[in-house]
């Protein structure tokens, strides 16, 4: 018998998990495996504040705490397992190719700092002189550029390997290959049916992604999600070209240069369009002209996990008290607060008050 339950092995459920077993709990994790449409092996890898919140306040002051707290995760990953997840926060620029951009993103920015409490997570527009100053790759015909000192980028593979190797020190029980089927409440706790067997928990997480939607109502769990399609290309190893992330652009500890992200609604499916990266491709050289050319070595496509607002959902169910969703798009940016901040919640029976802006009864009109 587990204090708690874990379902989902990615970047979500693995830093919840990681953080709970920190804090005492006996954990077990149900993974379901790389037959699942994982976010986080096709994740970007940016720790992204700027642009975060934008029509929700509690997200924008949420992202800013996971930004704040992020160094202390990599130092105990580090520290710990022997993991360097790469994090690296030298501030983030948003650059813009011409003035409707610029307005645009100008408009978003005023937006933010109007929001109470949030003061705009001290994003600022600036100049195209100001932006190429920062990062003189930048092309001279941008039109400008908005800049947040607490953006930052990690490698998403480390930093699951290194949560996953954390789970290990911490003796959670990490299952592979455990899909879930069923889910039932009993009256000491919960019974979560696979087809290797049935694990028995005081206390359920679903942070299985897009299977959340199907596992949700089993626990008196509405979690309305869908597929949020989005593909990447990466470029050959180059010489160090740029030290800030530039929005979709990132250059890696190993040299190479991922280029992204797009968005479309097609489903389940994961396959590349090739018109896409093209636009990637050309966005990027426009953006960084020293890329037209460097070689493009892989490319590939990948799922997020969208609420109809795009911020999180995070909700203890009603009727079956003891299960909870965590769920979001962001699982590298907000690893830091749901490992540090969310985790204890669950344990010490703060959750509901704290992560009650997030419930998904902001969705019923």
């Amino acid at each position: 018998m587990s204090d708690v339950a874990v379902i989902g092995g990615g970047l979500v459920g693995s830093a919840v998990a990681w953080g709970l077993a920190r804090a005492g709990a006996k954990v077990t994790v149900l993974d379901e495996g790389d037959d699942a449409f994982r976010a986080s092996r096709g994740n970007f890898g940016l720790v992204w504040v700027q642009g975060k919140g934008d029509g929700m306040h509690d997200y924008a002051s949420w992202t800013r705490r996971s930004a704040e707290v992020w160094p202390e995760l990599a130092a105990a990953i580090a520290e710990e397992e022997g993991v360097d997840v790469g994090l690296r926060q030298p501030g983030g620029i948003e650059a813009c190719l011409d003035e409707e951009e610029y307005d645009e993103r100008a408009l978003s920015v005023k937006r933010m700092h109007n929001q109470p409490g949030v003061g705009g997570n001290d994003v600022r527009m600036i100049s195209a002189a100001e932006a190429r100053e920062l990062e003189p790759s930048l092309s001279p015909d941008i039109a400008g550029a908005s800049y947040c000192p607490h953006d930052g980028h990690v490698s998403p593979l480390y930093l699951l390997r290194g949560l996953h190797a954390g789970l290990g020190r911490y003796k959670v029980d990490h299952r592979l290959d455990h899909k879930v089927d069923r889910i039932s409440h009993t009256g000491d706790g919960f019974a979560l049916e696979t087809a290797r067997g049935t694990v028995h928990a005081d206390k359920v997480v679903l942070a299985a992604g897009l299977g959340n939607g199907r596992l949700g109502p089993m626990v008196g769990l509405d979690v309305p999600t869908a597929p949020d399609h989005g593909q990447i290309l990466v470029t050959q190893r180059l010489p160090q070209m740029f030290s800030h992330p530039i929005g979709r652009l990132r250059q890696t500890e190993e040299g190479s240069v991922m280029i992204g992200a797009s968005h479309a609604r097609v489903g389940y499916s994961t396959e590349l369009d090739i018109a896409t990266s093209a636009r990637l491709a050309d966005r990027a050289r426009r953006l960084v002209p020293a890329l037209g050319k460097a070689r493009i070595v892989r490319t590939w496509a990948a799922l997020r996990i969208m609420s109809p607002d795009g911020f999180p959902i995070y909700a203890e169910s009603e009727s079956c008290s003891g299960a909870f969703v965590v769920t979001c798009h962001s699982g590298v940016t907000l690893a830091g607060a749901h490992a540090l901040d969310l985790a204890p919640t669950i344990l010490d029976g703060t959750f509901a008050e704290r992560f009650d802006p997030f419930h998904f009864r902001r969705f019923v009109t």
